[in-house]
């Protein structure tokens, strides 16, 4: 059997939570992050929730002991905090001799700063600081996380849209699988924008209540932003360095049904081929899966398309599954690795969490999201979904660690 990928670190941050432990309470309490704008102005304010991170950008640089407001967007800032968890959990600090990558992604950038230059310039072409723009490509973020963390052996970005930071995960994994890194930081990082809340009510797939996955009258998602990663480790240098073993990245798949620009296949093709794949590489069957964190945003085609694909994978014997965006809202690129920690989180406490605001079944589907909170179960492998526009589909399997 080849070298198998472990995890030895985590760290989040979003609407529900500044760490792991009070996103854990948020969850166990039922607690949503959803809520007014207070962020930004603009004219969806009181018209629309988000779910934003409690912390002003300022409170974010004290947070991370930095100074220069100009060099970091918000996206960043949520990077380095979440990052900086994994790698304190994980006992990773610079200098150390073993080969460590970054595989960071998100889908705005640093559009957060780009939106604060534009009313100016677009007034007055000679008006607008240039340092607000700098930022705006996705790997500046990556960059300037890599270099707080001081990773210089490999840093690179995925932009794979609501997929980003499962795809990261993966790739982090392969990087480790195929000999060229010992240890990778993977996740992602995403700050809410005006750009996104834009987009995505021009969508018209924006619930103006605050969305309800799985739910038959659900309106349409939630934007949310934060970030998480993941320290992935060679299980061979974890148990060498006699590092704490949290987790086992057991399995990974990802398809794409090249459907539709941002709709899913109505029958989840592409989505049943990442979670078949998914379990077919961690070796185990649709029977040992004890949990799905699935995708789960609200919408009406993606629940009826990711529902269809899970009926058919799992047949009559679907396990408990919910939607923890219903919680956090949805975090677009940062979403698969704030969705991984959450299944860490029902691993290491034997729970399930809710799919909070759901009541009514969805009438094609016979499955229902779990509603309350299931505690002192065994909860051994959790499948995570994530699928992204362009019919990008990617699941996880992350699973209880057993030394072999």
């Amino acid at each position: 059997m080849g070298n198998r990928v472990v995890i030895t670190g985590y760290g989040i941050i979003s609407s529900i939570g500044m760490n792991a432990d009070e996103v854990l309470h948020s969850l166990m309490d039922g607690i949503s992050g959803i809520g007014e704008i207070t962020k930004f102005e603009t004219i969806h304010k009181g018209k629309l929730p988000l779910a934003e991170v409690k912390r002003s950008n300022e409170e974010l640089l004290e947070l991370c002991c930095l100074k220069s407001k100009k060099k970091y967007s918000r996206t960043t800032l949520l990077g380095i905090v979440a990052a900086r968890q994994a790698t304190e959990m994980a006992g990773v600090k610079p200098g150390q001799s073993y080969r460590t990558g970054l595989v960071s992604a998100n889908t705005v950038g640093g559009m957060d700063r780009t939106e604060d230059f534009y009313p100016l310039f677009l007034e007055n072409l000679a008006k607008g600081k240039l340092s607000e723009v700098i930022n705006h490509d996705c790997g500046d973020s990556t960059e300037k996380i890599a270099e707080y963390l001081g990773i210089c052996d490999l840093t690179t970005t995925i932009s794979t849209a609501c997929s980003s930071s499962a795809n990261s995960i993966m790739f982090g994994s392969e990087l480790i699988k195929a000999g060229m890194l010992d240890r990778v930081i993977a996740g992602g990082t995403d700050a809410v924008t005006r750009f996104t809340l834009n987009g995505f009510n021009t969508l018209m797939i924006l619930d103006k209540e605050g969305c309800c996955p799985f739910d038959e009258n659900r309106a349409g998602l939630t934007i949310g932003e934060g970030s998480a990663f993941l320290v992935l480790e060679s299980e061979e240098l974890a148990l060498k360095e006699g590092k704490k073993i949290v987790g086992l990245l057991s399995g990974y798949g990802n398809a794409n049904d090249a459907y539709h620009q941002t709709a899913s296949s109505p029958e989840g093709i592409g989505a049943g081929l990442a979670m078949a794949k998914a379990m077919e590489m961690s070796g185990i069957v649709p029977g040992n899966i004890n949990y799905i964190n699935v995708h789960g945003t609200g919408t009406q085609n993606n629940d009826l398309s990711e529902g269809m694909a899970v009926q058919k994978l799992f047949g009559e014997y679907v396990p408990p599954f919910s939607s923890t965006k219903s919680y956090t809202g949805h975090t677009l690129g940062a979403a698969g690795a704030i969705e991984a920690v959450i299944s860490l989180l029902s691993i290491q406490h034997n729970c399930i969490f809710p799919n909070l605001r759901w009541t009514t079944p969805m009438k094609e589907l016979y499955i229902r999201p779990v509603t309350t909170l299931l505690k002192d179960i065994m909860v051994e492998h959790v499948l995570s979904n994530s699928f992204g526009f362009g019919g990008n589909n990617s699941s996880l399997v992350l699973s209880k660690y057993n030394p072999r």
